[in-house]
């Protein structure tokens, strides 16, 4: 009976090798058919046939975990309990929480302390003119930056009482983080402060090393002398590349060598607010697919004041983008206000600025990363939040942890390749994420919109097999249900391009910086959409919606871009802001019955006579 019983068992041990599709079911028909053969069987001959039958299961087990799994889904993370002897519980103490570093004794007269400005206005003329050197080449205060401590202390914890008293689980634990701060011939003293920031401001227990990626820059002082200075300091190190490839490629390089749980990416002149790490990893432990950023305060670039929270709390921003494809700044809805019970609740954000985040380095990977094929700047915090939002993530920013940034007016690099890099890169982005709302963009973006005519943006094969790997929802799935407050503008307007005036042969141009309020000018037309870029809606206005919702609002005499009227929602465009296109080129305001003339140095409303070429307008 052992001898048929072994032989059976030795036969299904074979089956096991050659197929792993074996499951549980089939071995509990086996098990029947052993028990069958014998049903007076000796109590050692049973022990023996169970002992037998478990090594099978264990095969069975093994064959299908081994099994290639085809569908990609989200990591899971394996949660810590309390007991496991990986983690303790109860809280993390103060003395758990102690910085790298501890700041060195505190001068509160010398410049900038306590975070307080340092105004530089009585100069001697060499100063000055040490100053205005500065300026040019970093667009901010250098002088003021080079005279203010590395290590300067911002002052006493201002932060609602809520985020102080905010006390965090060592179960989960938190997990350590690789800060990774990117630069190009970055001011010695605002690279260093954000180096020294991160130490003073950060518990050891967490920071696990701070990498600075050097994207070739050509100052000498940011070469071997800065090696040598950061010898010092054994949890920083410099990475570099030969040639510059600008900020999405030297991020990946800084991620490739990080060895901390978590990636946190800071710009190189950023100051950290105490308090700032801990609330950024505890939101992560808790939920894995959020990206965090904290609460981005401003460094002031000319007198490198840090703007300190407010005990109180505070009105609060969050991220959007337009339909031009820039980043902005809004106001939370009431939604989101009344869903946030203190300082303590992140705040959902449809975009983020990109600069300042933390996420989960093995959450970066699995989301994608950086599309590779992007290049220099631009474009990437736009294609990130999409990207994030549309396949299974959220962006938030976290209020209790604060940061610094000095925020320029303009840029102090030059752009390899010019700056129709960014316009490259937002077409990538459009292809793979916005689906048919892309046409909203490239109306607004005359160059993009050849690129993406021309398919000269590079290959997006590899991040649309992403997006179906990952089961990604559609960019409607987006503006419904994670930024519903935006505006929509029409898919298909009544005429959109520039405005071209038949008399003058100038187009009708927004001018520099009119952010609504300013009389619009006549220009040389040039093509590019942007400043001349109109849309004859459906609504009957004259919308200039690239980076602000501003319409053509006529008054008798004056005709000025004003905030539009109608947003949709039950709201609705006032006469000052509809036209009547007319089949004679004239463009009527029905209000105050005057049509738009272009004979004066603005753009005006005159009586109507059509005869005047002033007053006949094409969309081109």
């Amino acid at each position: 009976m052992e001898t048929k019983i072994n032989q059976l068992l030795k036969g299904v041990c074979m089956s096991c090798c050659v197929s792993i599709r074996l499951n549980y079911l089939r071995c509990l028909r086996l098990h029947r058919e052993v028990v069958s053969q014998s049903p007076r069987e000796e109590p050692w001959l049973r022990d023996k046939r169970d002992t037998v039958l478990g090594m099978v299961m264990g095969a069975v087990n093994n064959f299908r975990d081994a099994m290639p799994k085809m569908q990609i889904r989200a990591p899971v993370r394996q949660l810590e309990h309390a007991g496991s002897g990986s983690c303790l519980p109860g809280y993390y103490t103060a003395a758990e929480l102690r910085p790298v570093l501890e700041r060195p004794p505190q001068d509160p007269s010398s410049p900038g302390a306590l975070g307080k400005p340092f105004h530089t206005d009585n100069l001697s003329p060499t100063e000055q003119h040490e100053k205005e050197k500065g300026e040019e080449k970093h667009c901010f205060n250098l002088f003021a930056s080079d005279r203010i401590s590395l290590s300067r202390d911002l002052g006493p914890d201002t932060r609602p009482p809520e985020c102080i008293k905010q006390t965090f689980k060592r179960c989960p634990s938190l997990m350590t983080t690789s800060v990774i701060i990117v630069f190009h011939n970055e001011a010695w003293s605002t690279l260093l402060r954000t180096v020294y920031s991160v130490l003073h401001s950060s518990p050891a227990v967490f920071l696990k090393e701070i990498i600075l990626v050097d994207d070739a820059s050509t100052d000498e002082a940011l070469k071997d002398e800065l090696d040598n200075y950061l010898q010092q300091l054994n949890a920083v190190r410099v990475v570099r590349q030969r040639e510059r490839k600008g900020l999405i490629t030297a991020r990946l390089l800084g991620a490739s060598v990080a060895t901390g749980d978590i990636l946190t990416f800071l710009d190189a002149h950023c100051e950290c607010f105490q308090g700032w790490l801990e609330p950024l990893l505890a939101r992560i432990a808790e939920n894995y697919t959020a990206v965090v950023s904290p609460d981005i305060t401003t460094i002031d670039l000319n007198t490198f004041e840090f703007m300190k929270p407010s005990p109180y709390g505070q009105s609060h921003n969050r991220g959007n983008f337009d339909w031009g494809l820039s980043f902005g700044w809004e106001s939370l809805p009431d939604q989101e206000k009344h869903r946030r019970k203190d300082e303590t609740y992140p705040i959902k954000t449809p975009a983020f600025a990109g600069g300042l985040f933390s996420i989960s380095k093995e959450y970066f990977y699995h989301i994608g990363s950086y599309d590779e094929e992007m290049e220099i700047w631009g474009g990437e915090n736009i294609e990130m939040s999409f990207r994030v939002w549309q396949c299974g993530g959220q962006l938030e920013i976290i209020p209790c942890s604060i940061v610094g940034h000095v925020f320029r007016t303009k840029s102090p690099h030059t752009f390899p390749k010019g700056t129709q890099v960014i316009a490259r890169n937002q077409v990538r982005l459009a292809e793979v994420w916005m689906d048919d709302y892309k046409e909203i963009f490239y109306r607004r973006n005359q160059q993009a919109a050849q690129m993406a005519k021309e398919r000269s943006f590079g290959d997006v094969s590899r991040r649309m097999d992403l997006r179906r790997r990952l089961e990604c929802r559609s960019f409607s799935w987006y503006l419904k249900n994670v930024y519903p407050e935006v505006f929509m503008p029409d898919l298909s307007p009544l005429q959109f391009g520039a405005v071209k005036n038949l008399g003058k042969d100038l187009c009708l141009d927004a001018g520099e910086n009119n952010d609504g309020g300013k009389e619009l000018i006549m220009y040389p037309c040039h093509g590019l959409g942007g400043n001349q870029y109109f849309e004859y809606s459906t609504h009957h206005e004259l919308r200039h919606n690239i980076q602000k919702e501003l319409c053509v609002h006529g008054t008798e005499g004056s005709v000025k871009l004003e905030d539009c009227q109608y947003r949709g929602h039950h709201t609705f465009a006032q006469a000052e802001q509809k036209w009547e296109l007319k089949e004679n080129q004239m463009l009527l305001n029905p209000g105050c019955q005057l049509c738009l003339s272009a004979r004066h140095e603005h753009p005006s409303l005159v009586p109507c006579n059509p005869s005047d070429r002033y007053q006949h307008w094409i969309f081109t």
